[in-house]
């Protein structure tokens, strides 16, 4: 199961008590100060494709540092624990609302730090008390609840109603084997592929109320946020393909009104499905978007061939990382 949004509660390690001891026959101090606990890091890493492990479990702790020793010796420095998240997550402070991006321009933060160990008696010692009896304990680690958010970094999105085409499109042009039926709500989480390096996020279909919370998209709408060209794909089989063009770019500007600025094709699917004259049709109702319109089916290779063109000729990413 894809999980891209979670809550944990970070904990720096304790740290370490000071020692209370002295050297042979009492001949002074030799208590040693406590480790420092360990700090808690969070870090982007290719191997964690989604926050699955955050829901697993919710607290983590780094490690607590060791008590002083004898002879002054200081104790062991807890080891720092590093939370591996993927590339493109959001660490949002639960308590102070501030927010940390991680991607690969911003690949390791600090999240909590370790608390440091107590004095050992041998800092105690003074002219005036010689064989001091104090020791303090370690302090406690920092403590933050942070909400996880994953925002997929891709450089394509497959954006449309239900049954629009979108899985379908993705299996023909990538690796991706995603289910799909003629049924609403096939995609119940953004599936990806990767086409001549370049990540294709095929985002679950949007309904007019998404972004109030109606259906699935709402959920799914934050992955749009990252992605650098929005395909955006219409069933030639609408009566009124220009009224689904403003229902979902509708949703989007609701949601955040930059998605709106993003480059956007539109793409009219299943053209196998009625006739030429027909597609003429609906491809001159679309032309007042404004927007490159590409008539296209998954049975018809030249067309799909033309969106290939398109997507070969796009940059990647420069942070893209392609996993499956």
């Amino acid at each position: 199961m894809f999980v891209d949004e979670a809550e944990i509660i970070v904990i720096g390690g304790h740290g370490g008590p000071g020692k209370v001891g002295y050297f042979r026959n009492r001949k002074g101090p030799s208590g040693g100060n406590g480790g420092k606990g360990g700090n808690v890091y969070a870090e982007v890493s290719s191997n964690t494709p989604s926050l699955k492990r955050y829901v697993e479990k919710i607290v983590f702790r780094g490690a607590d540092g060791e008590s002083g020793g004898l002879n002054n010796r200081e104790g062991l420095h807890g080891n720092d624990l590093i939370l591996y998240v993927p590339a493109g997550t959001s660490l949002i402070d639960l308590d102070s609302h501030t927010e940390i991006v991680l991607d690969q321009s911003n690949t390791r933060v600090l999240l909590c730090m370790g608390g440091a160990g107590g004095l050992g008696n041998m800092a105690f010692k003074s002219s005036t008390n010689q064989t001091p009896r104090l020791a303090e304990p370690g302090k406690t680690g920092q403590e933050r609840r942070f909400k996880l958010i994953q925002k997929l970094i891709a450089n394509f999105g497959l954006i449309g109603l239900p049954n629009a085409g979108k899985s379908s499109l993705l299996n023909v042009l990538t690796a991706a084997n995603v289910k799909t039926a003629n049924y609403p709500f096939t995609t119940l989480e953004p599936n990806l592929g990767v086409y001549d390096g370049k990540i294709i996020a095929d985002i679950p279909g949007l309904i007019e109320g998404a972004s109030a919370g109606r259906g699935l998209g709402i959920k799914f709408l934050r992955h749009i946020e990252k992605v650098k060209l929005l395909l955006h794909c219409i069933s030639v089989e609408s009566p009124d393909p220009l009224n689904v063009y403003k229902t979902v770019v509708g949703e989007l500007k609701k949601y955040n009104e930059h998605m709106l600025d993003k480059e956007e094709v539109i793409l009219l699917t299943k053209i196998d499905l009625v006739s030429e004259t027909e597609t003429n049709k609906k491809m001159k109702m679309l032309k007042k978007t404004g927007k490159k319109i590409i008539p296209l089916s998954i049975l018809k290779d030249e067309t799909v061939d033309s969106l290939k063109v398109l997507l070969t000729r796009a940059r990647p990413l420069p942070y893209i990382t392609p996993t499956q």
